[in-house]
């Protein structure tokens, strides 16, 4: 199996407390995933935060139509640093998502780090190449989007922050 890997880097202008307070509550996935994805989510374990060993599961639409079930496994914990995430059952036949949090001088550097496979041998490399690695790409490329509004010091703050 071929690993792929993901890595993007945002600078936010907020605060180390304020970025673990959002990103380490599952909930607020659903506000940074692309809407024709579908995603909704389904079950979490354990309550609001991010823990060791909490499970999430939840819908997702990997291509138009076509719903997909997905368990994630919170398996990493150090609060205000870091927290991985780990595909139990879902499309990929590798997701291991790493959240890393580290304060700068204007807010907080957040680094999404993403290895993932595809399953079926060369037809899941073939897919990678022609919309997996490009929808992969997508996702995250709207959420840096969605965090530079979701966060600016120049608009008003969503409802909910």
């Amino acid at each position: 199996m071929k690993v792929y890997n993901l890595t993007r880097t945002q600078i936010l202008p907020i605060s180390v407390a304020e970025a673990w307070d959002f990103f380490s509550t599952p909930k607020n996935l659903s506000k940074i995933t692309p809407e024709h994805m579908g995603f909704e989510i389904l079950y979490i374990s354990g309550g609001e935060k991010a823990y060791a060993g909490q499970i999430i599961r939840y819908n997702v639409s990997v291509l138009p139509g076509i719903k997909m079930h997905w368990v994630t496994e919170i398996t990493q914990v150090k609060e205000g640093v870091h927290f991985i995430d780990e595909q139990r059952f879902g499309p990929y036949a590798l997701w291991h998502h790493q959240h890393h949090f580290k304060a700068v001088p204007s807010g907080v550097e957040m680094t999404d780090e993403v290895n993932y496979g595809i399953p079926l041998g060369i037809l899941g490399r073939l897919a990678h190449f022609l919309f997996v690695g490009s929808e992969v790409n997508r996702i995250f490329d709207h959420r840096y989007r969605i965090l530079e509004k979701y966060f600016s010091k120049e608009k008003n703050k969503w409802i909910g922050r």
